[in-house]
Order: structure tokens, then sequence, then C-alpha cells
């Protein structure tokens, strides 16, 4: 008999109904982005996110826990039922927390580190710039230090009130007792296969006599179980940075050619830092900092505010003067951002006013010219990754985004731990000489954007995405809507979105304006349809207490 997931708190149909809440009413309605026709009561709280992770979480805040407690708890549970998007060996991500009472918000970044031995001739070029090998993509050299579980657990002491082992709990169930293999999972081992099998402890976990399991096959990984229980009854996650477990993980690099060490794993910290800021029309946006990717975001939004965006008249032109905005911030994105604490990032400069009122000109000069701004940057596909966005009754708020990068990140196994690592060391230009370039204890650059918006002061939305690179723009669409076009927040996750890496292509959504990418196509860009990024958002209503999640 195949093994069920934990069952559900609620059928999937009736967790979305409770997750739903119309905001703000009388007076406050007038200023609110929430409301919603259909008023559904929510005594505990939401959560959206990885469905699996979903009713974990919302176990979590039906039993009293807090969004912190919820957002962990789901993160564990999503790193065993979505091995292909994340894991406890994941590269890392960060999350942005908005506590209640306080209305203070913060910033937890667990991005990977470059191992202390990297050196410039460990990603070997070929006569065109790329790696020779792959050896940066997929293999062990494609690994750094796995900071999921640190930032997990820093999540959790500073502002959760489970322990570790509380916590912990439904994921090693799930672990132990097995699953049905989802349709992305099965979708994600077969496009990985060839990649899978190289690696015979991978193989050993994923695959079948070699070949991938269908979707709704029963799937286990009682060794992570294990791993997860031993954390569990141990307190922390301590030992699988600086005790056995380390020694295990870092014999098993050694084995396989990969250069993280012992002494990698031991000086490896998750850290508290402050998240950038951006204030407009009476909405503060906090956003995870470097290396995160909301520096983009808030590029593209401090140029439309230049423009006075939101009086300039409907049409294909503002659609023009929107593109021309988030190409300039992926212009810098690409060739000035890297790790602020090895390279010089002028990330005052790049949201100061004065910038944006530059750039604000050479868009309208764009607009009126209907030429496209010159731009010289290299798109590259990444997918991958979770968000979960949380908000608990008491009003705390939590974006949450974790990863391996592509599907199964690096494509190898701890041998004995069930522990496949992220291939965080991708997110590194592999070029010499670039801001975003590896170097030894050094951090790559990603795309993970989780995000709170506040209110006139009280934190009311949380937000993140998953999809890899398209995860800061789909953002920066549900954002604009809220922010500038002042919509409701079931629009403003419906609102048609577009992708841009800074080039000439732009991958519109199917449901945008025909006549706006007529002319997009007019004044010289490659039009291709295109998915984006899913947006996950949770709302508080600081009046009513009321929560609401959703996600497209």
């Amino acid at each position: 008999m195949t093994p069920a997931l934990p069952q559900p708190l609620f059928s999937r149909r009736a967790a979305l109904r409770l997750a739903g809440r119309a905001a703000l009413a009388g007076a406050f309605a007038a200023e609110s982005c929430f409301a919603t026709s259909e008023p559904l009561a929510n005594d505990f709280g939401a959560i959206a996110g990885e469905p699996a992770a979903e009713q974990v979480g919302l176990r979590v805040l039906a039993a009293g826990g807090n969004a912190i407690d919820a957002a962990v708890s789901a993160a564990l549970a999503a790193s065993v039922a979505s091995p292909h998007n994340c894991g406890p060996g994941g590269y890392g991500g960060c999350m942005v927390i908005a506590q209640a009472g306080t209305h203070k918000v913060t910033a937890i970044d667990f991005n990977t580190t470059a191992p202390a031995a990297w050196q410039p001739d460990t990603f070997p070029l070929d006569e065109k710039g790329g790696v020779r090998g792959q050896v940066n993509e997929y293999g062990w050299l494609s690994v750094g230090v796995p900071g999921t579980l640190a930032g997990l657990q820093l999540a959790l002491d500073r502002f959760g009130s489970h322990s570790f082992a509380e916590a912990a709990a439904p994921a090693i169930k799930l672990a132990r007792e097995g699953f049905p293999v989802t349709t992305g999972m099965a979708a994600a081992t077969r496009g990985s296969l060839a990649w899978l099998r190289k690696d015979p402890a991978t193989a050993r976990l994923l695959l079948k006599d070699g070949q991938p399991l269908p979707a709704g096959a029963s799937w286990r990984n009682p060794e992570l179980a294990d791993l997860l229980e031993t954390l569990a009854r141990r307190g922390s996650v301590e030992s699988f940075y600086r005790g056995d477990i380390a020694r295990r993980i870092a014999d098993a690099f050694q084995k396989n050619g990969g250069l993280v060490r012992f002494a990698d794993l031991a000086a490896y910290e998750a850290r508290e830092v402050t998240p950038l800021i951006f204030d407009w029309r009476g909405f503060t946006v906090h956003t995870a900092p470097l290396t995160a990717g909301g520096l983009t975001v808030l590029q593209a939004l401090s140029i439309l505010k230049e423009l006075d965006w939101p009086a300039l008249p409907a049409g294909a032109a503002k659609t023009h003067a929107k593109l021309e905005a988030l190409r300039m911030a992926w212009q810098d994105r690409l060739t000035l951002l890297g790790d602020p604490e090895h390279v010089t990032v002028p990330v005052p400069r790049l949201l100061s006013r004065d910038y944006s009122r530059e750039a604000a000109t050479r868009v309208r000069i764009a607009v009126k010219s209907r030429r496209p701004l010159a731009a010289k940057v290299q798109p590259r596909p990444q997918g991958g990754t979770v968000n979960l966005s949380v908000a608990d009754r008491a009003g705390n708020l939590v974006a949450l985004t974790l990863t391996h990068g592509e599907a199964f990140g690096a494509r190898v196994t701890v041998e004995g731990l069930g522990l496949t690592l992220g291939h965080g060391l991708s997110r590194f230009d592999p070029g010499p000489g670039h801001p975003n370039s590896p170097g030894p204890r050094k951090r790559p650059l990603h795309n993970m954007c989780p995000t709170i918006v506040s209110r006139s002061g009280r934190p009311v939305l949380a937000l993140g995405g998953a999809g890899g690179r398209r995860i800061p723009n789909s953002l920066f669409e549900v954002l604009t809507q809220i922010i500038v076009k002042g919509a409701p927040f079931d629009a403003a996750l419906a609102a048609p979105r577009l992708h841009t890496e800074g080039d000439l292509t732009v991958r519109p959504e199917k449901a945008w304006p025909v006549g706006d990418m007529d002319y997009l196509k007019s004044v010289g860009y490659q039009v291709v349809a295109g998915n984006s990024a899913k947006i996950g958002a949770a709302s508080f209503d600081p009046f009513t207490q009321a929560c609401r999640a959703a996600w497209r």
C-alpha cells in the first residue's frame, strides 16, 4: 500500500478557504490592499507554499505555535516532501520576519559559502567562457557549505516558541513513513536522470533499478529520518556543523573530490541581518539584503517612483517604461552585484534618489524614441526553490525561501545520511574579475527575495517567490499592483506578469495584453510567451487579527 502524507487538518480546498478572510472593514477598508468581497473566518493564521508544507504549517498554527514555528516546521517538511526543490542539505536561503507587538522587521541570511580551499582553477573554463564538464553546476565541486539547517535553527532560537525536536517531528514522520511521489518530483527525476545515475548514493536514493519512480509511487528516505531524529534528540543542528555528523559530511566531500572540509562547516553561521527598505505611497517594503535578490526589486520600484509611473497614461508606452526600469535594474544586477563582504557594491547609490532620477530620464528617452535601452547581459535559466509565507493571529509574519538550486541541486548525496546536496556554487559567475566571481568563503548572488510589506508602520503582508531568476520580476509585478495600483490582494496575485533579464527578450504570461506585446515587438523586442515565478503571500489585518494566504 502506498503510504500517504500525514492526514491533513483540512482538505486543501477547506484549508485555502480557512486561509482567507476579508481584511480591514470600516474606515480602514478604504486604505486596505487586502479587501475581498467574501469574508471568511480564520482562527489561527495562514500559510502559502508547498502543499505538504502548508498542511504541516496549518497544524502548527492551529496548535498554538507562532508563525516562526509554523514556517520552520513547514520548511523542514518541504525539505523532505519536495526533495527536488530543497532539503536539509540545500545550499540555503533567507527569510524576513515581522515581530508582533514591536513591528520590528528583521532578516536571516543562510546562504551558502564557498569552501576555503576554492582556487581560481577549480572551475576550468573552455574557449567560450563556459565551465568544462559543468563541474560548477553538478557534482561535488559545485557544493558549498549547506546553510538551510543553520538558518532554520537561528530563526527558531530567536523568534520561535517550539524546540527543534517539535519543529522537526512532522518532517521525520514524512521521511520515515514515506509519501506518494508528486508529478513535479517525478518530472524532475526524469529530467535529471543522467546526472542522478552518476552518483551511486543518489541513484540508490531516488531511483529504482536505475529508473525514475512514477508519480504516485511510494518514496521514503529513512536515512534522512535518522539524521533529523538524531538532531532532534540532541536539541539542535550543532553537530551537523561542528560534530560527528559534520565529520561524516566532510569525509564524503574528501572521498568524492569535493572541497568542503570540517573547518568550513565549523566556521559556518547563519546570521541576522538588516533588511533593505523602500517607502512609497504609505507602504514600506522590507526585503532581504545582498546576496539576496531584493535589491533588484527595490531598484526597479525606485525608478517607477521617479517616473511618477501611476500618473502615466495607460497603454503600451507605460508597459515599455516599466520594462525599461526592470532592464536597468537587471543590468546593474548582472554587472555590479556580489558578496558585499568581499567586493564593493554601491548599494546606497543604487537606491539613491539621484541614481533613480538618472535612470528615469533614460527611460523617458527610450520610450519617447520607441527604442530599447542598450544593454549587454547574458540571461541564464535557473529554477527550483520553495517559498513559504506565514501569518499568525498575533501579527507575526514570515516570508521564507529555501532551495537546492536546480532540480536536486548538485545531484550528489552523502552516503548513509540520505542528504542530497544543493549546488550553491553554481550561482557564482564562473569567470574571473566579476563582482560575483567565486572565491574562498564567499557567498554567491542568488534570486530569492522574501519580503515583508508594512502599511502605516504596521506589518501587513509577507510574500516571496519560487522560480529561479523569475522571482525578482514576479515579486516586483505583485508589489507594483499592490503599492502603485492599490489592487486588492487577490487581484494583485492574479494580474499578468512579464520577465526580462535585461536583454532584448521579453517573456510575458499569455494573459498580457496583446496590444502591448505587439508594440514591444515593433520597437525591437523579441517577445516569447513564458511563465512567471510562483508568488505566495500571507496577510495580517492589524485591526481584526484576521489572516489569509494565497499563491499564484
